[in-house]
């Protein structure tokens, strides 16, 4: 036995040191990829892995010093790799989910790049060039905000959340805010709609039931500590049957009796009507600020189609509150985020965004369009051992909006002889660029409805590689 504890002892000799990992050829090239300081402490931790397989692991003990030396120099390789791509970068979506969370939602028009490239050096952020005074930050932003939805007054903060956050602080941060239970969401990322409401320093009180909320049960909620009167719009869900809820301008002028402002967080950022498109039970913010409503916040990189923000549109005294509170410095943005936002909403403007708007001309996609152009790529495919068949399917708007939206599309189903679903999945992940797709009945899925024109040759170099 106490041999047996000696044996792997005497081979830790054998394990390669930093110094030896560091001189290799693998250490030398990632050198001039992360850097001498990640590089040595990559290898230091494969160095301490090898030792701990030595020591632990008695199959270990007759690997000659050159194989574990390989052994290292794979992990030490294959680490870097991993933390590779834990980076940003490019991925084909093939899911057929527009606007993907895990995938960066809205993708940006061409106009939005090319206004981030040129806001990316020195740029007019805060300077009038006509005076040569300092300027306001984001002011073309808000004025085109306004023009878009009717509203008095616009403000920009880094996401919709913090809109929320900024506008339960400033307005209700003293007392109570009244919200239907129906509306009391949770969407990705562990946004809880009474979490931010405890955050900003406000009392909930709910009214209502899950299903029905009267405007009755508003009324009878109001009191002195009252400060706010808060909708939430569903974004991620819908509850249908036996339902009610008062009309927004009900809502509105019943908050007014009581000189209290309305709030509604309006969610995906929708500036015209989408029916056509398919996009259904989605309010435009113009028709929100139409009825009454005070304050709308809503996000920029849903259904307006460009970065991740979060506009407020209301009366001018409310937006104004929200400007000079010291927590709007800390929400604010920055000049790339206005950059994006100025150029997408400039197309809005101009009554283009089909045209300009890459989430607008894959919502305009129809699945006739989609099935001839999955059926160009088989052809190009062919032959290979893979089996790629037509299937009538669905895409999905995504981005927690439009649940309910149908999209009808053509899927390409994707088989193998010797290779499950799961393991085709992995290797297109695994492509460069990776290629993202669905996984239903083992069966690889994919849509082109959210695959660009000009990735499709990349997608189908990868498919004849599987």
């Amino acid at each position: 036995m106490a041999e047996g504890k000696k044996l792997p002892n005497s081979n830790l000799r054998n394990v390669p040191s930093v110094d030896q990992l560091l001189r290799t050829d693998v250490a030398r090239e990632l050198r001039d990829a992360i850097g001498l300081k990640r590089v040595t402490a990559i290898a230091r931790a494969v160095a301490n892995e090898i030792r701990s397989l030595v020591r632990d692991n008695l199959n270990e003990n007759g690997r000659s010093p050159e194989a574990l030396l390989a052994e290292a120099v794979r992990r030490m390789d294959q680490t870097a790799q991993r933390e590779r791509e834990t980076g940003l970068g490019k991925v084909i979506n093939a899911t057929g989910v527009l606007l993907h969370t895990n995938l960066g939602r809205a993708p940006l028009s061409v106009a939005a790049r090319a206004a981030l490239e040129e806001a990316a050096g020195y740029c007019n952020l805060e300077y009038d060039v006509a005076t040569g005074t300092r300027g306001k930050r984001g002011a073309r932003v808000e004025a085109l905000v306004k023009d878009l939805t009717g509203a008095e007054d616009a403000l920009v903060v880094n996401n919709c959340a913090a809109a929320a956050l900024l506008i339960l602080t400033v307005l209700a941060r003293d007392g109570e805010t009244i919200v239907s239970r129906g509306e009391l969401v949770e969407i990705g990322g562990d946004f809880r709609v009474p979490d931010v409401m405890a955050s900003s320093g406000t009392r909930l009180v709910e009214v209502g039931t899950t299903n029905r909320t009267h405007l009755d049960d508003y009324r009878r909620a109001i009191n002195v500590n009252t400060r706010l009167v808060m909708r939430v719009h569903p974004s991620n869900y819908r509850i249908v049957g036996f339902t009610s809820a008062p009309e927004v301008a009900e809502l509105a002028a019943l908050a007014h009796e009581h000189n209290l402002p309305l709030y509604e967080d309006a969610g995906a950022g929708v500036l015209s009507d989408l029916t056509a498109y398919g996009v259904v039970d989605e309010p435009a913010v113009s028709d929100v600020v139409a009825r009454g409503v005070d304050v709308v916040s809503f996000s920029g990189d849903k259904l307006l189609g460009s970065v991740q923000a979060g506009l407020i549109v209301g009366k001018h005294a409310i937006i104004n509150r929200l400007r000079k509170h010291p927590l709007y410095r800390a929400l604010r943005s920055d000049k790339l985020r206005l950059a994006a936002l100025e150029a997408t909403l400039a197309a809005h403007a101009r009554d283009n965004a089909a045209n300009e708007i890459p989430a607008f001309q894959m919502l305009a996609l129809t699945a006739r369009q989609i099935e001839q152009r999955a059926k160009r790529a088989i052809e190009q495919v062919a032959p290979t051992e893979l089996n790629l068949a037509l299937e009538p399917g669905e895409s999905a708007v995504g981005g927690g909006t439009a649940p309910t939206s149908k999209l009808p599309t053509t899927l390409i189903a994707l088989t193998h002889p010797r290779k499950s679903a799961v393991e085709l999945e992995q290797q297109l992940r695994q492509s460069s660029p990776p290629v993202v797709a669905r996984v239903a009945e083992d069966k690889v899925l994919l849509d082109l409805r959210t695959v660009f024109p000009e990735d499709l040759s990349a997608l189908i170099e990868t498919l004849k590689s599987l």
